[in-house]
């Protein structure tokens, strides 16, 4: 019998369908998504970083240059496996793959000039606990660097919101509104550099297809889709059947380790 517990089993599980889709997706990959979150990285070529939770390591091999080398973690071996044929693709020497619990992490404290996680945090059940392995593993005076989609504060929108992403993708556990984003990064005894709340536009129906929930929850979806609450500003469906996009809230935070 597996002695993983069932949200572990279920990221695992909904991961390794996405594997090839997610390392794929353009959206995820692009200026929009990406960029904003490597310019939180400081430039420094002797800098150790950590990317937990990597996925196939778009962010990891993302700010490969700027830094020394990378280490990435993540819970799912289809994913790691991918990242590390991407980065030997492109040439990538200085970045790291390995299995590994972002909540949880297998490292000694004040290992690392930084960390970064990207989009995890709504698969995590008391995602605090990421944020707060992030603060240990990082030395004093280094950074922590997180992105994550939201929800809204009013309490029927953000219900509707994550009927549809459980829906489409079994592995999702819930988005925080901004305010408890940032209330988890103060809670790890992290302090708050630079925020923003930046859009995130994406092709709807690849959206859709990726999960693995999706296709066959498609019509349910649609019903949502036509009662969505007065008050949902952070998931948005938009444009005509074929060219629909799907507009999302992101979070991109830069925090320092206290000392």
């Amino acid at each position: 019998m597996s002695s993983e517990r069932p949200y572990e089993e279920s990221i695992r599980a909904e991961f390794t369908h996405q594997t090839e889709s997610f390392a794929g997706s353009p959206a995820l990959s692009g200026a929009a998504a990406l960029g904003a979150l490597v310019e939180l990285v400081p430039a420094d070529p002797a800098a150790r970083w950590l990317e937990t939770a990597c996925g196939p390591a778009i962010v990891a091999r993302a700010i490969a240059p700027r830094v020394g080398s990378v280490q990435g973690v993540d819970l799912t071996p289809a994913m790691v496996e991918k990242g590390r044929e991407e980065a030997a693709a492109a040439g990538i020497g200085n970045v790291e793959l390995s299995l590994g619990d972002a909540t949880a992490l297998d490292l000694p404290d004040d290992g690392f000039d930084g960390a970064v996680n990207r989009f995890s945090l709504h698969h995590i059940p008391l995602p605090g606990r990421v944020l707060a392995e992030m603060a240990r593993v990082v030395r004093p005076g280094g950074w922590v660097v997180v992105a994550d989609l939201l929800t809204d504060a009013d309490g029927d929108a953000a219900a509707w919101h994550e009927q549809i992403e459980r829906l489409r993708d079994p592995s999702h556990w819930a988005c925080l509104t901004r305010e408890r984003l940032l209330a988890a990064g103060a809670a790890a005894g992290l302090e708050l550099e630079t925020e923003r709340t930046i859009p995130l536009d994406l092709d709807f129906d690849d959206w859709l297809g990726r999960g693995s929930g999706g296709p066959g929850a498609a019509a349910l979806i649609e019903r949502l889709l036509g009662e969505a609450p007065a008050g949902a500003e952070s998931f948005r469906v938009v444009g005509g059947a074929g060219e629909r996009r799907l507009l999302l809230r992101n979070s991109v935070s830069r925090w320092r380790v206290p000392g």
